[in-house]
């Protein structure tokens, strides 16, 4: 949520579940969450960021484990309401929200433990929790999103903060969907893509290749062969398809040369 909603650990620790209740529960995605100028820093103004499918999906599993008792340190069975906080501390009895001290200190020792901490630059870490926030900014510019988009859903206080929200919360929405920011890169569809287009530069069918490995296999009896191999599998299908064409060009172009040769 600090990376793909740009929230501050101040204002993700005074989220309640009332500012994601519609949408999530009408699973309008991305989800809009109108953060009032009270939970922000400088409490200069309100302002709307989203929520988007990626966070979604594991914010719908923390509140459903919540709802059945299956966090740690066996807390047990919670009612979700309206003011229930978003992010609940699991070293409290009672239900109160994680501080803004705990999300620090629980991310600043994931990092240690992951060794992106760096140097340190005066008193501070060259990477520091806060520093999560800006992979919103430089994610969502080298997406192509406008810079005054980015500022408002950050929270920040810009010129066009009014001309902005008069533009309303749908266009915004579209604006933060059409980026499509997300953490988990997209390499498994990039790379079949490539090997794709790699055997279509070589004159070579993708489906058929497919086709014919899946037939080959015993296990595999469906009509549309293609769909029934995993993305590995047709990955490296494809590739023993390509070297195998490669070869067949090399053989027949140093014939061609031996030829013109004798």
């Amino acid at each position: 949520m600090l990376a793909l909603s740009a929230f501050r650990e101040e204002t993700l620790s005074k989220l309640q579940y009332r500012h994601v209740r519609e949408d999530l529960e009408n699973n309008r995605i991305p989800i809009h969450v109108h953060v009032e100028a009270e939970i922000t820093k400088g409490k200069y103004h309100d302002y709307d960021t989203f929520i988007g499918k990626e966070t979604i999906d594991y914010l719908r599993a923390y509140l459903e484990a919540r709802k059945a008792g299956g966090l740690p340190n066996k807390i047990p069975p919670e009612t979700i309401q309206d003011e229930s906080p978003l992010i609940r501390s699991e070293h409290a009895k009672d239900v109160r929200a994680l501080s803004e001290s705990q999300i620090y200190n629980i991310l600043h020792r994931y990092m240690a433990q992951a060794g992106l901490l760096g140097s340190k630059v005066g008193r501070r870490y060259r990477v520091r929790p806060h520093s999560i926030r800006k992979f919103f900014r430089t994610q969502m510019a080298a997406l192509g999103a406008q810079t005054d988009y980015i500022e408002y859903m950050m929270g920040h206080t810009i010129s066009t903060y009014h001309d902005i929200e008069m533009k309303g919360i749908e266009f915004l929405r579209a604006e933060y969907a059409k980026a499509g920011l997300s953490i988990k890169p997209k390499s498994e569809t990039n790379k079949m893509a490539i090997v794709r287009d790699f055997l279509k530069s070589m004159n070579l069918n993708p489906e058929e290749v497919l086709s014919k490995e899946a037939q080959a296999m015993p296990h595999r009896a469906v009509i549309d062969f293609s769909h029934q191999l995993s993305e590995q599998e047709q990955i490296d299908t494809i590739l023993r398809a390509l070297m195998q064409k490669l070869k067949q060009d090399i053989i027949a172009e140093t014939q061609v040369i031996s030829q013109k040769t004798v």
